[in-house]
């Protein structure tokens, strides 16, 4: 690993202000394909972060998307210096289950953040953006070609409701591994999908377990080198949604379990998969 985070780091930010609506915070975490974006003030000062588990546990309460993202973010940010251990950050975000984000701070100022993607992505150490240095605010900027290369382009998702069943807005035929791939195999496909976990299914196709980046981090982090199969890493018993189950059903389980992703299977066959962004 890098000898300081700084060396890692993305240092093109995409942010939300606090006093934009949850709508827009939303639309960009949607758009750039983000789980979380750190949240900044008129002085690009870091002052929290916003998740889609944070929106969707703000619906559930009864909040709505024209509320402020001040009223939804988490304030409690968990921030490391640019000159920290890659290592130190590793075991941070390790330690605390829900964080994959940890937004860069030098004198209150946010110059960066550092995904699990970017501590796992050992073969590029300046980061996936390498020198550039212009921050992504609440501005649309349609010259940043960097920036639109980054977005992801929109799936077609229909109008959901409680009653909707999961069939109608989950991703069918996931990307999956076998568990006697080799680590490395879950590794890339990771990076280069920007997904933040893969179901691990069998010859049949049936659901055996889930390798996420954070059981592929902890691995690297324990040191070691020999070739590994994705058996030895991955969570055998990964919470699941039924093929029959609704919106609503799968919208509690998330809020309520923290998760990012859950398989869908039907007699223990994956026939899709299912996401916070799907939900949100």
């Amino acid at each position: 690993m890098a000898r300081r985070v700084q060396d890692v780091m993305s240092r093109r930010v995409v942010t939300v202000r606090s006093d934009a609506a949850v709508s827009a915070a939303v639309e960009r975490m949607r758009r750039f394909g983000f789980s979380a974006l750190p949240v900044v003030n008129a002085r690009h000062r870091l002052v929290g972060v916003v998740s889609l588990l944070d929106v969707l546990r703000h619906r559930e309460s009864g909040g709505t998307d024209a509320d402020p993202v001040d009223d939804v973010m988490n304030p409690d940010v968990l921030a490391m210096p640019p000159t920290a251990s890659p290592a130190v950050v590793a075991q941070r975000m390790r330690s605390h289950g829900e964080l994959r984000v940890m937004p860069i701070v030098e004198r209150g100022t946010l110059v960066g953040i550092v995904t699990r993607s970017d501590l796992l992505r050992t073969s590029e150490p300046v980061g996936r953006f390498g020198a550039l240095v212009r921050r992504i605010t609440g501005r649309d900027d349609a010259a940043d070609e960097v920036l639109i290369g980054l977005a992801r382009p929109g799936r077609e998702r229909p109008s959901a409701v409680a009653s909707t069943p999961v069939q109608e807005v989950m991703t069918r035929e996931p990307v999956t591994v076998l568990p006697t791939d080799p680590v490395e195999v879950a590794v890339e496909l990771l990076l280069a999908r920007r997904f933040t976990a893969l179901p691990v299914v069998d010859a049949d196709g049936r659901l055996v377990g889930v390798v996420s980046e954070a059981d592929l981090l902890g691995d690297r982090l324990a040191g070691r080198r020999e070739p590994r199969s994705v058996s030895a890493v991955m969570t055998r018993t990964p919470v699941t949604l039924p093929v029959g189950a609704t919106v609503g059903e799968a919208v509690e389980l998330v809020a309520d379990r923290g998760l990012r992703m859950v398989p869908v299977v039907d007699d223990g066959v994956l026939v899709g998969v299912l996401s916070r962004g799907d939900l949100v």
